[in-house]
């Protein structure tokens, strides 16, 4: 295989899996080679290629003579993956605390300090917005686990958490955007609920646990910051007061 097509396959399979883990494309979306060589301007090989690449990581799923769609998500696997992150990046937190020097503090900081500087969605529903606090906020977790050793676990829990990302932008923060961008009403409590669990405050106390070598504590406080994704979803599933009297 020339190194031409590697790098076109490499870039088709790049550019699809971001717009999947972005849910530009949607869950369940079809994923036509002609449209997609369309919308990307990407050939026939490397795209089907670039499919079977993301088929493989379960986020595309390959639909018997109908060519390929994107995974779906749904409550189930997203408590699922939740409880499958809880019993891998707790561990891998603990190990990086007591592994981490001082090369792995500064990145920690570094990484905190670019994340206090985003915008919440909340404040700014909008799409750049989501990613840029997207991007900081893994940057800021991939630090706190920088110094873990356990590479087997790392790649499960990068795994965990590309599916996890998928989920909670679709399920949680989708809804919430529209909600504070004015085209849904009656949100409030759900709204709140990811203000709180996007803030800085809790990313400090992390970090400041971290940083102290507290091990106790970094394990009480990272369960608890990954309890949010499905705090949020909760509430953005429950049917406002006033819909509900609408609907009677």
């Amino acid at each position: 295989m020339d190194g031409e097509h590697i790098s076109k396959t490499e870039a088709a399979y790049r550019t699809l899996r971001r717009d999947i883990l972005s849910t530009r494309l949607g869950p369940g979306a079809p994923l036509k080679l002609g449209a997609l060589r369309g919308t990307y301007g990407i050939g026939w090989t490397p795209l089907r290629e670039a499919l079977s690449r993301l088929e493989a990581e379960r986020l595309v799923t390959a639909i018997s003579n109908r060519g390929f769609a994107v995974a779906e998500v749904s409550r189930e696997e997203l408590e699922d993956l939740t409880h499958a992150r809880l019993l891998l990046e707790v561990p891998l937190f603990v190990e990086s605390i007591r592994n981490g020097g001082g090369e792995w503090e500064a990145s920690v900081i570094t990484a905190h300090y670019r994340l206090s500087r985003c915008t919440l969605a909340v404040e700014n529903p909008s799409e750049a917005a989501l990613d840029d606090w997207d991007e900081k906020h893994q940057a800021f977790h991939d630090a706190l686990l920088g110094a873990a050793t356990s590479r087997w676990l790392l790649r499960f829990q990068e795994t965990i958490s590309d599916q996890l990302r998928r989920h909670h932008r679709f399920l949680s923060l989708a809804p919430m955007l529209r909600a504070a961008a004015g085209k849904e009403s009656g949100h409030e409590q759900a709204l709140a609920a990811l203000r709180d669990a996007t803030a800085i405050e809790h990313h400090t106390h992390l970090m400041e646990a971290a940083l102290d070598r507290n091990v106790e504590r970094a394990e009480a406080l990272m369960t608890q910051h990954i309890g949010y994704t499905l705090d949020v979803y909760a509430r953005s599933e429950e049917e406002p007061a006033s819909t509900k009297h609408r609907h009677r």
